[in-house]
């Protein structure tokens, strides 16, 4: 069963008396190549025969790439919100004893508990996931904030939202989220997928992008809270300086924003887009 032909698409969805809800943003892969590519991307660079990989898959779907995770990791555990795919995957994954699937919504679930009881054994663990476009940053950020031990992130998302993750400090494309997220991880953007790989057809273009995580900080910083306040104030009005910006900051004055501008080495007209994660670290501390 070709899980990326189009027939089969719609005579499993056929069958199961349901279709394509765009409530929870479902494109379906209809590129073989493409999906190889992705699974292949969640392996370790260097692949170790000893090592018990564990995959977490957000929205299988009808299990395309499930059972291209499935040949590769010694379990998998795809997480679906929609209750009608369910007996789909029943079918598409029989010969998949590896895969488990929990319905749930990833946005819900207590990500520890589910890890703890998925991956026991598992020596490693990754995410990799066609993510709906709607919901993108927010199941980013649960995944990143769980600080859960995922060595790597791997996901398809919006190209334009690819972009972003993986702006350089100072690019029109820059912004909060990448400030962020670079706290967390190296994020690289691997390859792009164009619309006419999906069905139905989304309005633009994705591509997968992967984010290495960090075993410790890449900064130091005495409250990551401050430090997120500081990047989500700096990008809140981007016309504005960073001194002005800033001013929204609960519990300092000007004065103190000023001197942290100055002793952190820049000028009073900067603004946050020019600033990477170690400055914005060096701020936060000093404020």
């Amino acid at each position: 069963m070709k899980l990326t032909d189009l027939s089969v698409i719609r005579s499993l969805l056929g069958e199961e008396g349901t279709s394509f809800k765009k409530k929870y943003g479902q494109n379906f892969l209809t590129n073989e190549s493409v999906v190889e590519r992705i699974a292949a991307s969640a392996l370790p660079d260097v692949p170790d025969p000893e090592e018990k990989l564990g995959i977490l898959e957000i929205g299988p779907g009808i299990g395309v790439l499930t059972q291209k995770l499935s040949a590769v990791a010694y379990k998998v555990t795809a997480v679906e919100i929609d209750t009608t795919l369910l007996p789909i995957l029943e079918k598409t994954l029989a010969d998949c004893p590896n895969v488990h699937v929990v319905n749930n919504d990833i946005m819900k679930v207590d990500l520890p508990a589910l890890i703890a009881e998925e991956f026991t054994d598992c020596t490693r663990l990754a995410v990799c996931a066609n993510l709906p476009y709607y919901i993108t940053t927010p199941i980013l950020m649960a995944l990143l904030e769980s600080k859960l031990p995922f060595s790597s992130i791997t996901v398809m998302v919006q190209k334009e939202v690819a972009e972003r993750l993986c702006a350089p400090a100072g690019s029109d494309a820059y912004g909060a989220i990448t400030a962020v997220l670079t706290y967390y991880g190296v994020p690289r953007r691997l390859f792009t997928v164009s619309a006419g790989n999906f069905v139905p057809a989304p309005k633009v273009d994705s591509a997968v992008v992967q984010i290495k995580l960090h075993k410790a900080p890449p900064v130091e910083v005495e409250s990551e809270a401050k430090l997120f306040a500081v990047i989500k104030a700096a990008f809140g009005q981007r016309r504005k300086t960073l001194q002005n910006a800033l001013s929204s900051l609960p519990g300092v004055s000007k004065e103190q924003i000023a001197s942290a501008i100055a002793e952190a080495g820049f000028a009073p007209t900067v603004r946050g887009e020019a600033l990477d994660l170690a400055a914005f670290a060096k701020i936060a501390n000093l404020l």
